[in-house]
């Protein structure tokens, strides 16, 4: 079993890739061939206390998170991780010279500040490594250049106006990789289709098979398993394709069954919220109302 090595802040970063002492205590630019090349990464597991948005190119390592899937880096992709979660590296073949970087920082640097409020916004860090960003050349260009000047900033002399430029330029890289995610979202069209169709499927497959009865009613983490997706990029991905979320769909499929149920059989609202796999009626009802504007037993009278 590998062991997993804990890095908590900036300054023990530098330190276990042997780097020198970073400019900001609580934000750094690491170079991958720099910080890699003579470390043997893939022999442990690595739980880092801190942001990290990479850029890779000519990847020398496929990377894992979560305990998921691998992810071979095609140029220019971009791959986001929140605090703690787990990495895993494999050494690969490639020739050129990586040219990959990553912004890590840490959670105390944008606290106090409006990016702080909404960094759980931003979804993509909490997709699985395979889920990667693909750039264009333009896209990695701006990109680069916003790095950039997040690298000057801190790497000058820092003064008041530092925190604030220094958060202002992630925030607007992290805003410019909403866009591109869309970009991307729009251009898989055809693969996210399908995908939506699976979901469809993956629901009716598991009230045939009465998964419900012992699993209770489906959860976005078992539908994004299931599909071998993370529960975030499943849910953003259905959203840019239906307009609803993953539990948005999960709930109407309920609902629907629901209505079905009430009006086709002679069993009580309550015999019927256990057969759709809810632990307890009364979360049945507060679902079914909120849905419908009418509690089960009154959209049964009501078409009767």
């Amino acid at each position: 079993m590998k062991e997993i090595v804990k890095l908590n802040n900036i300054s023990e970063v530098h330190d276990y890739f042997g780097l020198e002492k970073p400019k900001h205590p609580l934000i750094s630019i690491l170079r991958v061939s720099n910080a890699l090349k003579d470390i043997e990464v893939e022999n442990f597991k690595y739980a880092l206390n801190l942001y990290q948005i990479g850029l890779k190119d000519n990847c020398q390592f496929t990377i894992t998170n979560y305990g998921r899937n691998s992810y071979d880096y095609q140029e220019g992709s971009i791959v986001f991780t929140a605090p703690n979660q787990v990495l895993e590296f494999e050494r690969q073949n490639v020739n050129r010279e990586d040219t990959g970087w990553s912004i890590v920082f840490h959670q105390d640097l944008i606290r106090k500040s409006e990016l702080g409020k909404k960094i759980d916004k931003f979804s993509f860090f909490e997709y699985a490594s395979n889920e990667a960003l693909h750039l264009s050349d333009q896209e990695r260009q701006t990109i680069t250049e916003i790095s950039e000047k997040i690298e000057k900033e801190f790497s000058s002399n820092i003064d008041a106006h530092s925190q604030t430029l220094i958060i202002s330029n992630l925030e607007l890289l992290l805003n410019y990789c909403v866009r591109f995610y869309d970009r991307q979202f729009y251009t898989r069209t055809n693969l996210n289709q399908d995908i939506a169709s699976q979901f469809e499927q993956l629901l009716k497959s598991y009230y045939i098979e009465n998964r419900q009865l012992d699993l209770g009613i489906p959860s976005v983490k078992y539908c994004g398993e299931a599909l071998n997706m993370s529960p975030k990029y499943l849910s953003d991905l259905l959203k840019k394709e239906t307009g609803q979320s993953t539990q948005d769909h999960i709930h109407k499929y309920i609902i629907d069954k629901a209505k079905i149920r009430l009006l086709n059989s002679t069993k009580s609202a309550s015999e019927i919220a256990y057969d759709l796999g809810f632990g307890y009626p009364q979360h049945f009802s507060k679902l079914f109302k909120k849905k419908t504007t009418m509690s089960p037993n009154t959209f049964r009278q009501s078409l009767n």
